[in-house]
């Protein structure tokens, strides 16, 4: 099957996997429930989760991720970078892969990962983030040195 087919069912894939998520750890809300999911299920969060899933991949996902990263799609990212976009479409093509494998147990362990990792801070996003209060203190501490 192609990374776009595969792409097509692994987005419903992940979208009912963030919904649950969301139900398990937040409110019951309607609007915040829907602006939960929202902040995971678009092209820049899918980006950084496979970002952050990278090195739990076995040889086997990778190459379905990298079949789904660079499928032609006739459809263009709105509000996104296309970079963002391609590695969202990795990962919708990924889990997909997974879903329609009946391998439910390895979908369900790296979206827990993805998450978790999320959820701590780990990853570029985190690097980046610190790196950034880093130079910020250390401005900070140098203006009061003056």
């Amino acid at each position: 099957m192609n990374g776009s087919s595969l792409a097509f069912i692994g987005d419903a894939v992940f979208e009912l996997m963030v919904r649950k998520y969301v139900l398990e750890h937040g409110s019951g809300q309607p609007d915040r429930l829907h602006k939960h999911s929202t902040a995971v299920v678009n092209a820049a969060a899918q980006s950084e989760l496979i970002g952050l899933l990278m090195d739990e991949l076995t040889e086997e996902e990778l190459g379905i991720y990298k079949r789904g990263r660079n499928s032609s799609t006739a459809t263009s990212a709105k509000h996104q970078t296309i970079g963002d976009y391609r590695r969202a479409t990795g990962l919708e093509a990924l889990f997909g892969y997974l879903f329609l494998a009946g391998r439910y147990d390895r979908l369900s362990e790296l979206f827990g990962l993805g998450m978790e990792k999320k959820k701590t801070g780990s990853g570029i996003a985190a690097e980046k983030r610190n790196a950034g209060s880093g130079i910020a203190a250390e401005k900070k501490s140098a203006n009061n040195l003056e």
